[in-house]
């Protein structure tokens, strides 16, 4: 039950982030929608490989990587959010 509780919130966060991503127009503002996604996607399905496995490496592996797509989503939203700052700038 819990496990399905966690897989569900990771798919409706996931269309929540869609759907806000389609609705907003500034591209700084969708860069927002990613990053919810990230975050609460990727905690909802860390917290179902542990509901089911338990402290396993299946489940510290399924941890690593979502600690890893959260770096890396950062690092990559903070470099496109400077590149688009940069390009909206006039010369």
């Amino acid at each position: 039950m819990l496990l399905d509780g966690l897989l569900v919130v990771a798919v409706a966060a996931t269309w929540l982030g869609v759907a806000g991503f389609a609705r907003l127009r500034a591209p700084l503002d969708r860069l927002h929608c990613l990053s919810f996604i990230n975050i609460v996607a990727g905690a909802a399905v860390s917290a179902a490989a542990f509901a089911s496995d338990g402290f396993s490496d299946r489940s510290l592996t399924v941890l690593f990587i979502v600690a890893l797509n959260l770096l890396t989503g950062a690092a990559m939203a903070h470099a496109t959010g400077r590149a688009l700052l940069q390009r909206a700038r006039p010369e």
